[in-house]
């Protein structure tokens, strides 16, 4: 016996290699993402794709999805800026007939009544009786700022409108610094009527 063996030639060593792997080629070498992955989920529309496929235990089949909203008649979209308006014209309506001017007809603000001080609102129903019969200078003098805010309300009433008309959404978006500003000029209001330089803005 040869105490030092012949190694065999690296040729033989590698032929025998490629033909082990050409007899392994039909079998599927498993992965560690096919051990972990789910079987394929149903579509949408609830039909299973492959009928060995189960939902795991507890878990609904999923049904179809939800039909789409139809869209609103315009008579629909209408309804909420109309009965705004309507609304509003009624209490201008009721102010115009019950006058504030006579003692009786509308409670007096608290903040006059106990300390004397005029605040952003008082003479508010004053200006909008004025208003509804037109005297626009007896509504300034009344509450200048109050007839401000009738004329901001008409110019978004009638975008409203006219967004409801065509169908466009209507989103009133008021950034923070717009809420400081009117808070400032409230507060700004509020200040100088109360003062005797201010008197011509004092109910």
């Amino acid at each position: 016996m040869d105490p030092y063996p012949t190694p065999e030639p690296a040729t033989d060593t590698a032929h025998r290699t490629r033909s082990a792997e050409r007899t392994d080629t039909n079998v599927p070498a498993p992965s560690a993402g096919n051990l972990s992955a789910p079987d394929p989920a149903p579509s949408v529309t609830g039909t299973r794709p492959d009928p060995s496929w189960e939902p795991p235990p507890g878990t609904p089949w999923p049904g179809p999805p939800a039909p789409p909203s139809p869209p609103r008649s315009r008579a629909r979209r209408l309804l909420a800026p109309v009965g705004a308006v309507a609304g509003v014209v009624a209490a201008f309506a009721y102010v115009g007939a019950v006058d504030p001017n006579e003692p009786g007809h509308y409670p007096v603000c608290p903040l006059l009544r106990f300390t004397g001080v005029y605040c952003p609102g008082c003479g508010g129903l004053r200006s909008a009786h004025a208003f509804a019969h037109g005297d626009l200078p007896a509504a300034l003098g009344s509450n200048a700022l109050a007839v401000v805010g009738y004329g901001v309300f008409a110019v978004v009433a009638v975008l409203w409108l006219v967004r409801a008309y065509r169908g466009v959404p209507a989103r009133l978006s008021v950034p923070p610094n717009w809420w400081w500003g009117i808070g400032a000029v409230l507060a700004l209001f509020t200040l100088v009527r109360n003062l005797p330089l201010g008197s011509a803005l004092a109910p």
